[in-house]
């Protein structure tokens, strides 16, 4: 479905937004993202707004991307997990290639679900949680943008799947066409920044991979640097 243009007004109450379109109409758009959403926006920033295939829908837009210098950044974090399975599946991420079978959305640990559960009958199984990461603080990417219980939770539960002899990757799917590298946010979360490392010691792998973006597509790039 072909994305519009459009100019921000303002977002507040974390799921709204407001916002003019090219004819000159006032509307609120939904904000798919629980995040401060730093480094995202700006009043007047211009941004894609994707239609809703419901008429019945509150709500009859939703903010896809931001643009920036240099490409688009990202927004909806409902996007992500289903470029990355699709990324997998016509092997463009060698590392979690191999797999038989991929299944999304599987229930595991405390009342959780993993994004992408890869199985294969001759290998252990790989949970594969995947965060869209949109901060940028200088040459940076930053994940999170605000505190994060659910993630360190997330974090902890990986550190279990490895313990058990499974295989737990961290992916952090940058979804903004700027910065060199990746690294813990641990002047927004110093918790999570632990807990990363932590994870990390444990076996968890870390992956940070670029979108790729354009208003008719988002795939995945080239993995870029991790700084724990």
């Amino acid at each position: 479905m072909p994305l519009h243009k459009a100019t921000l007004i303002k977002r507040y109450k974390r799921f709204l937004a407001d916002v003019k379109l090219n004819d000159g109409q006032i509307i609120t758009a939904h904000c798919p993202n629980t995040g401060s959403m730093e480094s995202c926006w700006k009043e007047g920033a211009t941004v894609w707004l994707s239609p809703a295939e419901n008429p019945a829908r509150k709500l009859q837009w939703t903010w896809e991307f931001t643009e920036t210098k240099g490409g688009l950044i990202g927004v909806n974090t409902a996007r992500p997990n289903y470029i990355v399975a699709e990324a997998i599946k016509q092997g463009k991420i060698p590392s979690l290639s191999g797999y038989d079978s991929i299944r999304q959305e599987v229930k595991y640990g405390k009342n959780s679900r993993i994004d992408i559960l890869l199985e294969d009958k001759d290998k252990p199984q790989c949970y594969v949680e995947v965060k869209n990461t949109t901060l940028l603080r200088g040459d940076d990417v930053l994940f999170p943008d605000a505190v994060t219980e659910r993630g360190l939770k997330h974090l902890e539960e990986l550190t279990e799947i490895v313990q058990a002899g499974k295989r737990a990757v961290m992916l952090f799917f940058v979804n903004r066409p700027d910065g060199q590298s990746f690294r813990p946010a641990d002047e927004v979360d110093q918790a999570y920044g632990n807990g990363l490392r932590k994870a990390a010691r444990a076996g968890v792998e870390v992956l940070a991979i670029r979108a790729i973006s354009t208003p008719e597509s988002i795939s995945v790039g080239d993995l870029i640097t991790i700084k724990l």
